[in-house]
């Protein structure tokens, strides 16, 4: 079943999102994926919560034996145990790897429609799977405060890349958005975009420089071969990026319908896990949130949730932040091992290029070392 609870503010006005992204994760879930969640959820105790994709690793073997629907199921019955136990609403999307599993996101949007919690939807007119709105209403439930729009940014482009948003859910969010601006007596309605997969225009908020500048990361397809940090002009203290920004080939003017009135505070993504930052482009926070699945790459003990708060009383402004590992547990993972496979293990096959590289250049070294040393002895 699919909720019908309302979401409304608290008595003081204020109302809480988590945003868990890339759990990624696989039925031997790992001990410190179920640990972060937990914690989390009971330091912050949010009123909703939002996985922005990618909750099943849907490649590779781990999904391939046996009852593979079953497993599914049973894996995102355990991931959503800590919301669902403390009947916590929940919002899912999906990520490029999620219908990898042989199991379609529209079979798992009724998995996890089948519980009360889920306020999950799916328009079966829309492109993609679970394109979809969330109004939060006044205490008394009578008035739209603001409104969360969930888009799919569906997967993997033909070609290679990623697929864009289509233009059928741009003119979705924007018919969405003028009833909404006519309900509301003509002003806008503050509004928060959350999906898995940013747009292009998080490349904005960076800048490029030379490829030895300390902590520059390589671009690939459209900006192959460009080198890009964080421009400290246009993004928040305290982020990070360690991986490119995974955008799709073709922009469909997705960021240019969410900036055109004003409605929209901050686009919220994940999908490259070691990212974690708040940019501001055309008065749009342009948000990444980092990975909290410990059976994948990720930022090591910086896997983190992210905490959105808004505030009946300054409806056009939000705070926001993230919740680590680190801050609740420590450096201290149940396997370090594994843990640093995946800290250190390329993102993309085209990062691994160069480690393959620079590793076939060491061993033929070694090579040249030996036999040199054996014809010299």
């Amino acid at each position: 079943m699919t909720s019908q609870r309302k979401l409304c503010v608290r008595p003081d006005g204020s109302f809480k999102i988590m945003q868990i992204a890339d759990l990624q994760e696989i039925p031997a879930i790992s001990p410190d994926t179920l640990k972060l969640m937990n914690a989390s959820l009971d330091r912050e105790k949010p009123d909703l919560v939002v996985f922005t994709g990618d909750q099943i690793k849907g490649y590779g073997i781990t999904f391939r034996g046996g009852d593979r629907k079953k497993e599914v199921e049973d894996t995102l019955h355990r991931l959503l145990e800590p919301v669902v136990k403390r009947n916590i609403p929940f919002a899912p999307l999906f990520g490029n790897h999620d219908g990898q599993v042989g199991c379609t996101n529209q079979e798992q949007m009724k998995m996890y429609q089948r519980y009360e919690q889920c306020v999950g939807m799916d328009d079966p007119a829309l492109p993609g799977c679970g394109t979809y709105d969330l109004p939060i209403y006044s205490n008394d439930g009578q008035k739209v405060l603001f409104n969360l729009y969930l888009i799919d940014s569906h997967g993997s482009a033909k070609g290679g890349g990623y697929a864009p948003v289509d233009p059928k859910q741009i003119e979705w969010y924007r018919a969405t958005r003028d009833r909404l601006i006519q309900e509301n007596g003509g002003e806008p309605v503050p509004s928060l975009v959350f999906q898995h997969i940013p747009v292009p225009e998080y490349y904005k908020v960076l800048q490029q420089v030379p490829h030895k500048t300390p902590g520059a990361v390589r671009a690939y397809r459209t900006h192959k071969n460009e080198f890009y940090i964080l421009n400290p002009d246009m993004v928040d203290k305290g982020g990070f990026m360690r991986e490119h920004p995974a955008i799709p080939d073709v922009n469909t003017g997705e960021f240019d319908a969410i900036a055109e009135k004003g409605d929209v505070l901050g686009m919220f993504v994940g999908h490259d896990h070691i990212n974690s930052f708040v940019g501001h482009y055309q008065n749009v926070d342009l948000v990444y949130t980092p990975g909290s699945g410990f059976n994948v790459y990720g930022p090591g003990v910086e896997r983190a949730v992210r905490i959105i708060e808004l505030h009946q009383e300054k409806p056009r402004s939000y705070d926001t932040h993230t919740l680590s590992f680190q801050e609740l547990f420590g450096k201290k993972v149940s396997n370090p091992i594994k843990d640093f496979f995946y800290v250190h293990s390329p993102t993309t096959p085209e990062a691994a290029v160069p480690l393959i590289v620079k590793t076939l250049c060491a061993i033929a070294a070694i090579v040249a070392l030996i036999i040199l040393l054996t014809k010299i002895l």
